[in-house]
């Protein structure tokens, strides 16, 4: 089938999923067994290789896993098209999309991994028993093994959603027509980046939320701001209301909540992710899942049988890339070598790419209530900047929170123009268990965004003045006479 693009899609596959790839003969073992070729998955061969390690890598699909083909790749591609040209057009932005992931598809390749020593498998894994999997017939053990097989979308029980035939972010890339109308449900991540795309392309966008608020895991004052900027790009926001009923409605379909009706041509689900793991036949290995799937690991990523570890999206909620490359560099150091390597100290960011972006990193104060943890909240806007100024920027704000009469970072949440960009500070600071203070000593650029940084530093300096200090400093300076100029001996 000819479509805008699909010259991409055709160079993508033949590199991640060869039609013509022959399988190699098994080693009688491998030092790491890798079950999945996802960011963690890859990660983990390519690093276990160049240290000299026999590796076996066996991918179900495509290699690259979602973040290539379904994820990260095309959703930021297409977000940066729209949001790069006055007056995007629906075929030009998936076009793009495709061409995007085509040229990183080397990076993620059958052939790559090949030529670096790594033996590619092609086919669906399940384990034979502790430390063996077949594929396609094969039999494959290793001393140690891997299972990084990542998740899938979750489809609610909604009745006539699967005669819908709804999209998730697995179909959603494959689209070739445009739809006039289209119904989002959850308007968390994917959800509302994907509902500022289509409203951008054109498209009318109904965006559906039980919760109070778009991005209700985030930061409230976040998700009021990127939920005016939706509302200003024309998206229909229904929140606080659960989706009753999809009727099928000629070639349309009516969503049906409590308060209204709504004809869309094409609706996307976006409403969480279930790990992959039920296939494998986990139960011959001796690993253990808990009640939603996900593979039960201690901080040094080890599941129930020891000899196996399990990293990414198949055994942790947070579920970003960048959160699985940390997690494989953890697995391939405890894998091969003394494992020593732990999660328990990694900070993990995470972003939102809406136009604002939202950013943020550590525990939310709702978190932190919860937990019932004393905390002080410093914020400041962007508008307050003069970059911020220069730029018109009126909306967007960095917030830190530090433990109670400490500048200790127990979370931060940014909203603007690059916050996951201005975030990385923050991150730096928290991962070397430096304070808020410790960007007062750090001269930064002006005019620049980053400065919010030292804006927040100040924040917090200014509560160290307290009375006490204020009259310490006082008293010292009435003893200095300021029409003393002091001399200097020659």
């Amino acid at each position: 089938m000819i479509y805008p693009g699909s010259e991409f899609d055709q160079t993508a596959a033949a590199l991640l999923a060869p039609p013509d790839y022959v399988n190699p003969r098994p080693r009688s073992g491998y030092h790491l067994v890798v079950i999945g070729a996802g960011p963690a998955g890859l990660i983990a061969a390519i690093g276990a290789a160049g240290l000299g390690a026999s590796v076996a890598l066996i991918e179900s699909g495509r290699m690259g896993g979602d973040c290539l083909n379904v994820g990260c790749v095309p959703s930021k591609a297409l977000l940066n098209y729209v949001g790069s040209l006055q007056q995007p057009d629906f075929d030009g932005a998936f076009s793009f999309a495709r061409q995007i992931r085509s040229e990183i598809a080397p990076h993620d390749s059958v052939c790559r991994y090949t030529e670096l020593g790594v033996d590619v498998f092609l086919g669906e894994a399940q384990f034979q028993s502790r430390n063996s999997v077949t594929v396609a017939g094969a039999e494959i053990c290793g001393r140690r093994l891997l299972i990084a097989t990542g998740a899938r979308p979750v489809l609610p029980s909604i009745p006539g959603l699967d005669a819908a035939r709804p999209l998730t972010n697995d179909t959603l890339f494959d689209l070739t027509e445009q739809p006039r109308v289209i119904g989002i449900l959850g308007a968390g991540v994917i959800g509302c980046e994907m509902a500022q795309v289509f409203a951008q392309l054109g498209t009318q966008v109904h965006l559906f939320e039980m919760a109070d608020e778009i991005l209700p895991l985030e930061d409230p004052g976040a998700g009021a701001v990127v939920r005016k900027a939706l509302l200003d790009k024309g998206v229909h926001i229904h929140l606080g209301c659960a989706v009753e009923e999809i009727i099928a409605q000629d070639d349309r379909h009516r969503v049906r909540t409590a308060a209204a009706q709504i004809a869309v041509d094409r609706l996307l689900v976006a409403l969480g992710r279930r790990p992959n793991t039920d296939a494998l036949q986990l139960a011959k290995a001796g690993v253990e899942v808990d009640a939603r799937g996900f593979i039960v690991t201690n901080h040094r990523l080890r599941a129930s049988n020891k000899r196996i570890f399990a990293a990414g999206d198949c055994a942790s909620r947070a579920q970003f890339t960048h959160n699985a490359d940390a997690q494989a560099r953890v697995v391939v150091q405890n894998a091969l070598f003394a494992p020593t390597a732990s999660i328990n100290a990694h900070v993990v960011p995470h972003s939102v790419y809406t136009d604002p972006e939202v950013s943020a990193v550590g525990q939310s104060e709702a978190e932190l209530r919860a937990a019932h943890v004393a905390f002080d909240t410093y914020k400041v806007a962007f508008s307050e900047l003069d970059r911020g100024r220069v730029q018109g920027d009126a909306t967007g704000f960095a917030k830190v929170l530090t433990v109670k009469g400490s500048d200790q970072i127990l979370g931060a949440c940014m909203v603007g123009k690059d916050a996951g960009e201005q975030l990385a500070g923050i991150c730096l600071l928290m991962s070397n268990k430096l304070g808020l203070s410790a960007v007062g000593k750090t001269i930064l650029a002006y005019p620049t965004r980053s400065e919010i940084l030292k804006r927040l530093a100040d924040a917090y300096n200014r509560t160290r003045m307290t009375p006490m200090v204020a009259r310490l400093f006082a008293l010292w300076l009435s003893l200095i006479d300021p029409a003393k100029h002091g001399e200097t001996r020659q």
